[in-house]
């Protein structure tokens, strides 16, 4: 099999030197071979190397975006040449390549060891945190099936029973205001709409660690009234390799007031939605299950 990494590097040759001297797409071809003949001459891998290329200069305006949301103390224009193009190479693969070729943790390693190749000293840190920040937001792709192959080709083999363990909780919110009934949703940078929620942090109890989460993600004040459900998988994280993530999820009460979006990354809207409304709405699977079941409670439940 051809070198990915030698092709990724060239790649990163490529999309340098096109940011850097202001290439027209109608060079890149041209580019993309004297790159090549010069820094890997032989490569069989041409042709992945021309499509990454190419494919990564036409989303530019997409990926920036990502960028932005994911790390909003640094301006586009603030970052290295090479880590932003570092970055929107990783972020491509993460978003739009095939996952059965590139897995998630593959995409974001191999910008990693890029940025420690091509980048200064605190490049590969930097470039983790903010792949690493798209990975959570992406509900971490991958989850489901590392709970059914424990015995897959894992950089981590790690005994489910031996895995750490990290705590999370959400919350259906809703409000009443007259007869309308409404629901509070979070939507990410990949355009689903889900719901808030956040790590309990260490020594908080699950409904403390729920109220203080929707107060900085939404700034909104609610309280508990039920528990919805649980859930546990096991997810791949960059850096700790396997982890168990237990998650509950309640439903929560508050009041019908302006949503103020906090400024944790991946997150680019927060809303009100009539129940009515959001039957239509992009959300992820494991979503589906946990609204459906508020929904059913709350129309029970007459309003007071």
């Amino acid at each position: 099999m051809a070198n990915r990494h030698l092709s990724r590097s060239i790649v990163m040759q490529n999309l340098f030197e096109w940011d850097f001297a202001h290439r027209p797409q109608s060079e890149i071809e041209e580019m993309v071979l004297r790159n090549v003949s010069e820094f890997a001459p032989g490569l069989s891998d041409l042709s992945f190397v021309k499509s990454l290329t190419k494919q990564v200069v036409n989303k530019q305006s997409e990926l920036d975006s990502v960028i932005q949301k994911a790390a909003p103390e640094w301006p586009i224009e603030k970052i290295s040449i090479v880590d932003r193009n570092i970055l929107r190479l990783g972020l491509y693969e993460l978003l739009f390549s095939d996952r059965k070729e590139v897995p998630a943790k593959v995409a974001i390693n191999e910008a990693i060891e890029l940025a420690k190749t091509f980048g200064g000293e605190n490049s590969g840190k930097f470039v983790n945190g903010v792949l690493g920040a798209v990975y959570k937001e992406l509900g971490e792709p991958g989850k489901d099936e590392v709970s059914q192959k424990k015995a897959s080709k894992e950089k981590f083999n790690i005994p489910f029973e031996q895995m750490p363990v990290q705590r999370l909780a959400g919350a259906v919110v809703y409000a009443r205001e007259g007869e309308e009934l409404y629901f509070a949703l979070v939507h990410d940078v990949f355009g689903h709409w889900t719901l808030s929620k956040g790590k309990i942090e260490e020594g908080e109890d699950e409904h403390a660690g729920t109220i203080r989460e929707m107060k900085e993600e939404l700034g909104l004040t609610v309280k508990i009234v039920e528990t919805l459900g649980r859930n546990e998988y096991v997810a791949a994280d960059p850096e700790r390799g396997k982890i168990r993530k237990q998650v509950a999820y309640f439903l929560a009460e508050a009041e019908f007031a302006d949503i103020k979006l906090g400024t944790s990354g991946g997150l680019d809207d927060a809303r009100w939605f009539k129940v009515k409304d959001i039957l239509d709405l992009n959300f992820y699977n494991d979503m589906l299950p946990i609204i459906t079941k508020a929904i059913q409670i709350l129309s029970a439940t007459p309003a007071k």
